[in-house]
């Protein structure tokens, strides 16, 4: 992948923050494909449309932050996959932070704009499992080992 393929899709996936928190329906409507499906960390599942109103009518986002993004293109398709902090207005009138990985896939159209086809945010929860084998840290192995 070239760089200027990895800034275009990270310069688009700043633009939806900015747009997000701004409440800019004109930007978002231009980023998403009208396919758009977005799955919120509750698992709330919104069109384009649905989507575009709920930003309107809800003004929710206050902070987004990203964090250890992986990005991966398989020609005219991005998948973007990481970690992410959305600070947000609650409907009680306060604050809540919602925090989890989420993945995206872009799509890059005849006009050669990258836009978002899909999203779906799965919030941190508990790890009943544990780390497997090759994940854990070597200092554990050789603890282990004596």
């Amino acid at each position: 992948m070239s760089a200027n393929v990895e800034n275009d899709i990270l310069s688009v996936e700043k633009r939806r923050q900015d747009a997000l928190i701004a409440g800019d329906i004109d930007a978002l409507d231009a980023l998403f494909e009208d396919s758009l499906i977005h799955i919120h960390a509750p698992g709330l599942v919104h069109t384009k449309a649905l989507l575009l109103e709920h930003v309107a009518v809800r003004r929710a986002y206050i902070e987004i932050t990203r964090q250890d993004l992986l990005l991966r293109t398989f020609g005219d398709s991005a998948v973007l996959t990481g970690g992410i902090v959305n600070r947000m207005h609650a409907p009680d009138g306060g604050e809540r932070t919602i925090d989890g990985v989420v993945t995206q896939v872009l799509h890059r159209g005849d006009d050669g704009q990258w836009r978002f086809v899909s999203f779906q945010m799965t919030p941190y929860g508990d790890q009943v499992w544990g780390a497997l084998p090759s994940e854990k840290p070597e200092q554990a192995d050789e603890e282990e080992s004596e």
